[in-house]
């Protein structure tokens, strides 16, 4: 197959519609940001189907309300900034790349993946003092270049998946022999074309880096929590493999073992929640017994 090149995958990225103000608003915020609910929540109801979300999330059991939520300003209070986020982000992603009924990607694996992912970001961040919220939200969307790739070079991605399987490799060797170019290439394109912040832009190319002694803080800590993800086996992906992380990427995110185990505990512990308040998995299918052998 004809190698695809990045000229051709630039010319799909800025044809894509834009994010939604509201999508770049909260990209910009943290936890501790001071962000008018009420505000949020007029714009949230303006979109019908993010304001069907919101409310069935908030009236879900894992938030015990005594009484049914009627009003996305009162689900916005109830779930929090960072739930809202959570939400409007992955929601808006995955309407903006959606693909048809043949796409060559489980989009239940990887969503399952980015989550958790972004819960193991979270946890890292959170023992070296620094942003979760950034960690999080870099970690769901570490691999967005492969949703572009898959919805928009369906028969290119379809080849990359049966070299993936033939010779059982990751991802990116994949890509690289059959396309030419990877994921986080794409990536790095497409969230510079969405104007997302600098570092997450840098997350998500640095992805692809060889030497983890070349990448951003940031970067080493998706790719930690990106290996995580595969080793609880969230996605339930049996063709999966889990990325080498060396002794001194982990000396580097400052992490002995006893923080590392308690670091898949919380990943493993969050994720039924998560992925019901994501709303992108069928009920049941969540969690891992890895911990709990």
């Amino acid at each position: 197959m004809k190698l695809l090149l990045l000229s051709d995958v630039l010319d799909t990225v800025v044809v894509l519609p834009s994010l939604p103000a509201l999508v770049m608003e909260l990209l910009a915020t943290t936890e501790d940001s001071e962000v008018e609910i009420e505000s949020l929540a007029r714009k949230i109801a303006l979109d019908h189907s993010l304001a069907v979300r919101t409310l069935r999330l908030a009236n879900s059991p894992f938030y015990g309300m005594p009484h049914r939520v009627g009003t996305v300003a009162e689900a916005v209070a109830v779930l929090g900034l960072h739930s809202v986020r959570t939400l409007v982000v992955t929601a808006t992603l995955a309407d903006r790349l959606k693909g048809a009924s043949d796409t060559p990607l489980d989009f239940m694996a990887f969503w399952r993946h980015a989550i958790g992912s972004a819960l193991g970001a979270r946890a890292i961040a959170v023992y070296r003092n620094a942003d979760p919220e950034q960690a999080y939200t870099a970690g769901l969307l570490h691999e967005v270049g492969r949703l572009l790739l898959a919805t928009r070079f369906t028969d290119h991605y379809a080849a990359v998946q049966a070299y993936r399987a033939a010779n059982d490799c990751y991802p990116l060797d994949a890509e690289r022999a059959v396309l030419g170019l990877d994921h986080a290439m794409v990536g790095e394109a497409l969230t510079r074309h969405w104007n997302f912040p600098h570092d997450m832009q840098l997350a998500v190319a640095m992805q692809g880096a060889d030497d983890l002694d070349t990448v951003t803080d940031l970067a080493l800590v998706v790719r930690a929590a990106d290996a995580i993800s595969h080793a609880l086996d969230l996605a339930l992906d049996g063709q999966a493999l889990v990325p080498a992380i060396g002794p001194r990427a982990w000396q580097r995110l400052g992490l002995d073992e006893n923080a590392l185990m308690e670091i898949f505990r919380q990943t493993d512990e969050q994720f039924q929640v998560a992925c019901a308040a994501l709303d992108q998995l069928p009920a049941g299918t969540c969690g891992s017994d890895a911990l709990r052998a």
